[in-house]
């Protein structure tokens, strides 16, 4: 993460926003009504092949009087869908990220296998797949309370981009069935438990951080009509009590599109979980929900309120600063690390403007705001694609008193220019 050390690079999943990838204002009803998280694509189903070069290279000022430090990556990105038969496809996607200068506890190089599996497509109603593969769930842009193996997935923190975040994680080992008509989809996912650990090895499959439990996810997908899609959810994981889950996109006017979702679990909360507070188990609602508006000029706009009822209040942040303050950073990794919102409330507010002054220059700006303590974080891109080259100069900078979640990001202002090329 170019504005990030990496002993917080899970503070890094709290800067959630899009970073090259943009709502379109000519997007499809269809794009528009996707359940997954905005602008993202769907598996591809046909033979194709992806791969492209990324580098960046920076300067971040750093808070606590360590001045300044140079940052830089350079990232391997390749993916590939092959048709072995009519109907089975074989999915490959790998990532290899080099950061410099490495930081302390983590290694300079991490490889991530996001998807090795296989689909099978017996009839055109019916399909199989066998691997590690990228489930993803909820329509909301800067947090997904139904999208359930988040938690974990993220062995390199490359970017601010929430959809680039959920492209580069690693997906889970699992059997998934789906079966499908017209309007309406079903699928059940099976997730077990193959080992008790994450692993910081370059090139380990860290199978401990997406299979470290057994779980399972039952989706019932409907498009009500040409303008609302709704899914209701059900997740178990071993050792706790059912989640349900719900999400809907609706399209409100031609240039205006709802999005939201919800769950509720009974679960130990992070604070309780850092304090060995055992037994605890408290039932409560996360939710996300917001209004995107699109203008005939290319300009999109999206407003978004996010709640985590397994989140602390201010009165509770305090109340763990009062206890131990290195409580607070930790609260932080663990809850970034699992793509939680670290405050009971939270706000997301993002601009995309395509084709600024020049066709082909992109504008993304947004800010996030901690509702507890008024922390704030602001990011900006500007963007040129070529045919097969892209250029982007990226700010960031985080506002927030000492004892806050952005005051306490160890990098104040970062600045980068990234390129990337594509084969």
């Amino acid at each position: 993460m170019f504005a990030l050390n990496r002993l917080t690079a899970g503070v890094a999943a709290a800067m959630l926003a899009l970073a090259g990838t943009s709502a379109s204002a000519n997007k499809t009803e269809l794009d528009a009504l996707d359940l997954e998280s905005a602008p993202e694509k769907p598996a591809p189903t046909s033979v194709g092949t992806r791969f492209f070069v990324e580098a960046a290279a920076g300067q971040a000022n750093q808070r606590f009087g360590q001045g300044t430090r140079d940052i830089g990556r350079l990232s391997l990105d390749f993916a590939h869908t092959q048709k072995i038969t009519p109907e089975l496809r074989a999915v490959l996607s790998n990532r290899l990220d080099h950061f410099h200068p490495r930081e302390a506890g983590s290694q300079a190089t991490v490889n991530s296998l996001r998807e090795a599996y296989l689909g099978w497509q017996p009839v055109e109603d019916t399909v199989l797949e066998l691997g590690r593969v990228n489930l993803r769930y909820g329509p909301a842009y800067g947090y997904n309370p139904t999208d359930f193996f988040r938690d974990g997935s993220l062995r390199a923190i490359v970017s601010a981009n929430p959809f680039t975040l959920r492209e580069t994680r690693l997906g889970t080992v699992m059997l998934r069935g789906q079966k499908l008509w017209s309007g309406g989809s079903l699928s059940l996912a099976y997730s077990p438990k193959l080992e008790d650990r994450p692993s910081q090895d370059t090139w380990s499959l860290d199978l401990g951080s997406t299979n470290n439990r057994d779980r399972a996810v039952l989706a019932l997908g409907t498009q009500l009509s040409s303008s609302v899609n709704t899914q209701l959810l059900i997740y178990k994981q071993s050792g706790l009590s059912s989640t349900v889950g719900a999400s809907v996109s609706a399209l409100v006017s031609d240039a205006a599109v709802l999005h939201a979702e919800w769950t509720r679990g009974k679960e130990p909360s992070i604070r309780d979980v850092l304090l060995m507070q055992t037994g605890q188990n408290k039932t409560a609602d996360r939710f996300a929900g917001g209004l995107t508006y699109t203008t005939s000029s290319k300009l999109s706009l999206t407003a978004e309120y996010q709640y985590n009822g397994f989140g602390l209040s201010k009165n509770q942040w305090n109340g763990l600063g009062s206890i131990n303050p290195q409580l607070q950073g930790a609260y932080i990794r663990e809850a970034l690390r699992r793509q939680e919102i670290t405050s009971r409330q939270a706000y997301l507010f993002y601009a995309t403007q395509r084709d600024l002054v020049w066709k082909d220059m992109d504008l993304t700006a947004f800010v996030r705001l901690n509702a507890e303590d008024s922390s704030r974080l602001f990011w900006l891109e500007l963007r040129y694609r070529w045919s097969r080259f892209d250029l982007a100069f990226q700010w960031q900078e985080n506002r927030g008193k000492s004892g806050t979640e952005y005051g306490a990001f160890p990098d104040r202002r970062a600045v980068q220019l990234t390129g990337t090329y594509r084969f």
